[in-house]
Parts: structure tokens; C-alpha cells; sequence
């Protein structure tokens, strides 16, 4: 360098992966039960190759019933917290997530829960 004519060529490579969220279970039912009675089940959601911290969102979807009331029947709780934490040893903490659902009026359903990254992913 320091007025030295010679170039140099430096070759990088690498592997992008981006970030992911297995479910443990991949999908759930859940129990039917009376009107206006709740019924739950937790899951465990594993985040992938996550390299900073970032926290989960989720996106609960809103059924429209025959009459055309609309509704959210279900909801989400982090007894944890919704933090996706980069533990010592460079992987994921595991997050804790509970799925309810309680309907006064009746209703057989199909949905998907969408979770996110505060980056959309």
C-alpha cells in the first residue's frame, strides 16, 4: 500500500440464512366446548437463526358470522414474554405460547395465527 502499484484481491463468501419459527406442535385443534367457555393450549414456538433480539407480534384473525357480526374468538398469551433472546452459546431460546378460544355463539372454524418478527418475517 503506501505507494506501492500492487493490488490485492480479497475473496469473501459466505451463507445468508434468514430468521425462522418452528412450532412445536405444527398445528392444533382445539377442544370443542360450551358456549362461552374457554378452552387453551400451549405450544412452543423455536426461533431460527435469529442473531439480535427481536419480539414476536401475532396477527389474530377476525371471523365474520352469518348474521355479519364479526368476532376474534381466539387469543395469544407469552407467559414469558415475547422476546426472542440470543442465548450464550449463539442459539434461540425456546417461547412459551398459549392459544385460547371462546365463543358465545356458535362456531366451527379454520384459521390460520399469523406470528411475526418485528422485521415482518
Amino acid at each position: 500500500l503506501n505507494d506501492n502499484p500492487s493490488r490485492y484481491k480479497i475473496t469473501l463468501s459466505g451463507t445468508a440464512k434468514s430468521p425462522k419459527l418452528n412450532f412445536d406442535p405444527p398445528f392444533l385443534m382445539l377442544m370443542p366446548v360450551p358456549l362461552d367457555v374457554k378452552t387453551e393450549t400451549a405450544i412452543n414456538i423455536i426461533p431460527k437463526d435469529y442473531l439480535r433480539q427481536s419480539q414476536i407480534q401475532v396477527e389474530l384473525p377476525e371471523l365474520e358470522l352469518e348474521d355479519g357480526d364479526r368476532i376474534c374468538p381466539f387469543s395469544v398469551q407469552f407467559p414469558e414474554g415475547q422476546n426472542i433472546v440470543l442465548s450464550s452459546d449463539g442459539t434461540n431460546m425456546e417461547l412459551s405460547c398459549h392459544i385460547s378460544f371462546r365463543s358465545s355463539r356458535p362456531l366451527s372454524t379454520s384459521v390460520h395465527i399469523i406470528f411475526i418478527d418485528k422485521d415482518e418475517n
